[in-house]
């Protein structure tokens, strides 16, 4: 009698553990395979990958003002002049430490027009040479001082290219991880007017304007929107078009 009293008690505590553990063992499994930004690289197919965008699919006579990196803010206040005065939503594809350098510069323009910040990275490094952990850490990291510095977090990302810029920027891993981390596409270009560069052609309607924040910027955005002018475009908010 005694040892089947003993029997009962030990069985009775240890089904339930058992089975217990046989139903959390799947199902933590399938968790940890599923939670958000935590893929297993060259494993699992989540998240899925932002879409790549270079030029905007539209019949909408528009263009897209992109503007990258953010050093030099302090050469460049006549162009932050004409992107209040103009109202142009310009993308600011910026660094963390260049915002931070000039706080003043772009909280100055977010408050008096409709530009945003969107997603450039930490330190600018060449992302095909990283991990998919080293690249998350980039990325997020990136969208939280945004969010620390402006209260808006990035929608859009745009991937850096270190010192060669080797072409194209990006492997599938960050196109995980910008999904990962919030973004909603990855935003390339269709012209390049940075630095005294001329269009290739006319400007086309979703065409994406690339320039780089320093002393040429306000030269390079007066020649950009001449050109939008003289093809009958206006510079229309990014956002909008491929994130929304």
């Amino acid at each position: 009698m005694r040892r089947t009293r003993v029997t009962r008690v030990t069985l009775a505590v240890l089904v339930p553990v058992l089975m217990l553990l046989g139903l959390a063992g799947p199902a933590a499994a399938a968790g940890a395979a599923s939670a958000p930004g935590e893929s297993v690289p060259g494993g699992s197919a989540w998240p899925e990958p932002v879409p790549v965008v270079t030029k905007v699919d539209t019949e909408d006579p528009v263009v897209f003002i992109t503007i990258d990196d953010g050093w030099g803010a302090d050469q460049a206040a006549g162009a932050r002049k004409l992107l209040m005065d103009r109202q142009i939503p310009a993308s600011l594809f910026l660094l963390p430490g260049a915002y931070e350098a000039y706080p003043e510069y772009y909280r100055s323009l977010l408050a008096s027009g409709p530009s945003r910040v969107e997603n450039h990275t930490v330190n600018h490094p060449d992302l095909t040479k990283l991990s998919y952990q080293d690249q998350r850490a980039e990325l997020c990291d990136a969208r939280d001082r945004q969010l620390a510095a402006f209260g808006d977090s990035p929608r859009l990302f745009r991937p850096s290219g270190g010192a060669t810029y080797p072409w194209p920027f990006y492997n599938e891993d960050t196109r995980k991880v910008a999904r990962a981390c919030g973004a909603e596409a990855l935003v390339m270009w269709s012209q390049d007017l940075s630095w005294g560069q001329q269009p290739t052609g006319e400007l086309e309607s979703g065409d994406i304007i690339l320039l780089h924040m320093g002393p040429t910027l306000e030269a390079d955005l007066t020649r950009a929107l001449d050109a939008a002018d003289a093809a009958g475009l206006k510079p229309a908010n990014l956002r909008q078009y491929v994130a929304d």
